[in-house]
């Protein structure tokens, strides 16, 4: 049996009701909460103008000692770029000491061995499971590269290798070149770089007094799966700012010849 007219408007009557007093309730509840201007009006300092707050009454803070803020500095100095006159400079921005080589082989161990490999012949282990090639440090060129080359490749990637500006700080970036000069002296060493009077051992006796084969100090051989980074299977060669390309520039560099490989991917460094 339906509702007589009259119950269903006194019922509507009441909702209205209702509804109007949980508005009312809603608006002082926000009103006590904190509904205010504070947010729009809030406490702030302007540039350039006093303050009561601190006791030299400037609002601007001095700048934190032996600090340097964002984009400060000189980009385009040696020490950040690697750069002498927009070619690559040789030597290192500050003095190499047993600290600087301890970070620079913690740092090489972490970035670089993957590629190059902890003896920096390139191959590393992700080169062993078919990734290009990386740069050889014991090849006469880049034996004989300035440091600022190697700065520059780890600042801006070369090839198939990334840039790692973002993950290794420029002083991290010079310690890693400290560490691959000493690297290369120790895989080239001859016997006049030997101290007088020092005890001299092959590194195949070494490894069978620590438990490993012979075999272990032979060179390195690399599985048919390994990636070479230039079209002809050489080395590559970096062109130097203001040269014509080399015949093993990457494509890239050399719009004008034809790849004999179009699916070959430049050599790291």
């Amino acid at each position: 049996m339906q509702s007589p007219w009259w119950r269903w408007t006194i019922n509507t009557q009441r909702t209205h009701a209702r509804l109007a007093a949980a508005a009312v309730a809603t608006i002082a509840l926000a009103a006590t909460v904190g509904c205010r201007q504070d947010m729009h009006d809030q406490p702030k300092f302007f540039p350039q103008r006093g303050t009561t707050l601190y006791v030299d009454g400037r609002s601007v803070r001095p700048q934190v000692e032996n600090t340097v803020a964002r984009n400060q500095g000189s980009p385009d100095s040696y020490y950040a770029t690697g750069l002498v006159d927009g070619k690559e400079g040789d030597g290192l921005p500050f003095p190499v000491t047993a600290q600087v080589l301890e970070r620079g082989q913690e740092r090489y161990n972490i970035y670089c061995t993957p590629c190059h490999s902890r003896v920096g012949n390139g191959e590393g282990m992700i080169v062993q499971r078919g990734y290009n090639k990386a740069g050889d440090f014991h090849t006469e060129r880049l034996r004989t590269a300035p440091l600022g080359h190697f700065f520059h490749v780890i600042t801006n990637g070369y090839g198939a290798m990334p840039d790692y500006a973002s993950q290794v700080t420029p002083a991290d970036r010079w310690a890693i070149v400290a560490y691959i000069r000493a690297l290369q002296l120790s895989q080239n060493a001859t016997q006049g770089d030997v101290a007088a009077g020092a005890h001299v051992e092959s590194l195949s006796n070494i490894a069978e007094r620590e438990g490993l084969p012979s075999s272990f100090a032979s060179d390195w051989k690399l599985p048919p799966t390994a990636v070479t980074g230039t079209t002809d299977g050489g080395l590559m060669i970096l062109p130097t700012p203001g040269a014509g390309p080399t015949s093993n520039t990457p494509a890239a560099a050399k719009p004008t010849a034809k790849q004999s490989n179009p699916g070959a991917a430049p050599q790291q460094q």
